[in-house]
């Protein structure tokens, strides 16, 4: 399929084309790419690190999930996602995953769960902040080792097993 653009015209790829093209970790190579991003051992990074990222990729996760399920006003849409990223859900949802993780899985989130953080959720229990930090930190992991599709079956799996499915 052909596209008009100003001075020509490129071709417009369909839905399979691009997932094809892309590759599970398309987002991650593209950010690499376009950024000059080097490819430092990601196993040497800080759990709090691999947590930072994590957090942000997980959120992302559910985001895209909550939008697609409907389009709603941002405070609702807000309200549904706080549900899924609030530490005591993550706790939940890495206490029900953790026979499903691999050794090296389990290693990451337990020194996620084990690093000392300078702060704290405002309503989470400390066990509940650090586990959910480790599931954080796993997160983070998979994201940066292009383990994208591990990441999301994880996710899902997860959501599926702590009953939090809407």
């Amino acid at each position: 399929m052909e596209e008009s653009v100003k001075g020509g015209s490129r071709k417009t790829l369909d839905k399979e084309e691009i997932v094809e093209s892309q590759g599970e970790d398309y987002l991650l190579s593209r950010i690499k790419e376009a950024f000059g991003c080097k490819e430092p051992d990601v196993r040497a990074y800080s759990p709090l690190t691999l947590a930072y990222i994590g957090d942000a990729v997980y959120d992302l996760v559910i985001r895209t999930v909550v939008v697609e399920s409907a389009n709603r006003a941002a405070d609702k849409l807000h309200k549904r996602t706080v549900k899924y990223v609030k530490a005591p859900a993550q706790a939940k949802i890495i206490e029900a995953l953790r026979e499903y993780l691999t050794d090296e899985e389990e290693a990451v989130y337990r020194r996620g769960r084990n690093a000392k953080s300078n702060t704290m959720a405002k309503n989470a229990s400390l066990s509940e902040y650090r586990k959910a930090t480790g599931f954080e930190a796993l997160i983070g992991f998979l994201y940066l080792t292009g383990q994208t599709d591990r990441m999301i079956y994880l996710i899902k799996k997860g959501i599926e097993l702590a009953g939090m499915e809407d």
